[in-house]
């Protein structure tokens, strides 16, 4: 009975102590909630920049800290909102980790996972399970990283880039450095919670607009699902689910080029996504948002984008800088062979502009380019909107080449190529020949007349002075 009564005060201690720890945690889990809301509300109402230039589309307003709009091909920022600010970018700093994987190693190489790499990762951190001496291709440690998120994958790769993770920070310092970031400094390779690793959303939209400029990592960058199969280098067979809703369809949005997620306690969330539509490929950057708006706010950022602005090339629509007759320019190498030099623009350079504006709407300042002989480049029209820049056009000197005989021998293609001086030459000797045959034929004839004349008039002679001289006996 003792034993009885003993029983039931634990067990009542026990459900008393359980029913604390909900409502502690309910109360905790509510005042959290509320907090965020309050500071997603006051973040909310923050000024935008961008809306302050005159003329330019007016952009949303959205609960995150900062936030950016960028144009990959002209670097056209065409949403501003605390850009500069430095915060805490989370487990988006694998956007660099991966560039830097590529631009230094090959995507076969061998990526040993040793003690420190694994080890240095908290037990909350995001991992796949790697263990001790296993190894991945750095392909599939791209997908670990980008799909997965995986911390120690991130430092395995920094390691085998660098030999060490302290020397990759390094490199990615450096790399930040040559890419115009002004506000960031890593610490570590995979954006785990320090207070000297920051960056702004500025700085990382210039360090996506190189990742997304790369074909393959966008294809990485971009997998919602990566089946993951036993090999030599690790006996696992499993799957890793992307946590980006605009990659997985989850959130669904046209034109989806990849992006990554983070989120840390101080960080709160973070994504980096990149887009393309109308002609254009955007990266949108949010820093310090609270979930799910991450997600819906960056589709409101893209329609703004998509919808109030368009890329305009510069070959097509520019009218000034190059005179409409590029004769001057010609020099004369020989009858057959003339190269002329002229100007044009480059055929791939654009402008981004909002969609009820022109090209005369902008302002231009011509730089000359001092380095003409290996660029081509003669000079670079800069091209701003109300004070935003907004791309750039080159001006080259080009020229008409022709197609020498060597050409010909090595061209596989089915494409049929015409010597003209060499058709002129045949021409001209056959004319001549022509002339000549004529001429001696003349000759010939002429020479053949007097001739037979000559003949007839020393006959009739012959004959006259038979006929005087008479008969001889």
């Amino acid at each position: 009975m003792k034993n009885n009564n003993l029983i039931n005060k634990i067990y009542k201690v026990s459900a008393l102590f359980a029913s604390l720890t909900v409502i502690l945690f309910n109360s905790f889990s509510v005042y959290a909630e509320t907090d965020a809301e309050a500071a997603s509300a006051a973040r909310k109402v923050l000024p935008i920049q961008s809306n302050e230039i005159q003329g330019w589309p007016e952009g949303p307003q959205i609960a995150a800290e900062a936030a950016i709009l960028m144009d990959v091909n002209t670097g056209t920022i065409l949403y501003e909102k605390n850009i500069h600010e430095e915060l805490y970018p989370a487990s988006t700093t694998k956007i660099m980790t991966c560039l830097l994987a590529v631009e230094n190693s090959n995507l076969d190489d061998k990526v040993d996972f040793s003690a420190n790499a694994i080890h240095s990762v908290p037990v909350d951190g995001s991992k796949i399970g790697m263990d001790v001496g296993e190894y991945l291709t750095l392909e599939e440690s791209l997908y670990g990283i980008m799909v997965g998120s995986a911390n120690e994958v991130s430092n395995a790769v920094a390691e085998h880039v660098s030999g060490s993770i302290d020397s990759f920070v390094n490199l990615m310092n450096e790399k930040a450095k040559s890419l115009g970031c002004t506000n960031t400094h890593f610490a570590n390779a995979n954006g785990l919670q320090s207070p000297d690793h920051y960056t702004s959303a500025y700085d990382l939209a210039l360090i996506s607009k190189a990742f997304f400029s790369n074909e393959l990592l966008c294809r990485v960058g971009n997998t919602p699902r990566y089946h993951f199969s036993p090999s030599a280098g690790q006996p696992d067979d499993f799957y890793l689910n992307n946590k980006h809703k605009l990659i997985t369809g989850e959130i669904p949005y046209e034109g989806i080029v990849g992006g990554k997620t983070g989120y840390t306690d101080l960080a709160r969330e973070t994504l980096v996504t990149c887009a393309e539509k109308n002609g254009m490929r955007l990266i949108c950057v949010v820093f310090m948002e609270e979930s799910p708006y991450q997600f819906t706010d960056t589709v409101t950022l893209f329609d703004y984008g998509f919808n109030n602005f368009k890329s305009v090339n510069v070959k097509s629509e520019e009218t000034g800088y190059i005179p409409n007759d590029n004769a001057f320019f010609s020099s004369k190498d020989n009858i057959f062979y003339t190269q002329s030099s002229f100007l044009e623009f480059a055929k791939n350079d654009y402008v981004i502009l909002p969609v009820t504006a022109s090209l005369s709407d902008a302002v231009s300042t011509v730089s000359y380019d001092d380095n003409t002989g290996s660029t081509g480049v003669i000079s670079t029209i800069n091209y701003s909107f109300n004070g935003v820049p907004i791309g750039s056009g080159h001006i080259l000197i080009s020229k008409n080449t022709y197609v020498t005989p060597e050409d010909v021998n090595n061209s596989s293609s089915k494409m049929i190529y015409i010597n003209i001086k060499l058709i002129l030459a045949i021409i001209s000797i056959m004319g001549g020949s022509v002339i000549v045959f004529i001429y001696l034929s003349s000759l010939i004839g002429a020479f053949s007349s007097i001739s037979k004349q000559d003949r007839k008039r020393l006959n009739r002679r012959k004959k006259e002075a038979k006929k005087r001289s008479g008969p001889r006996f």
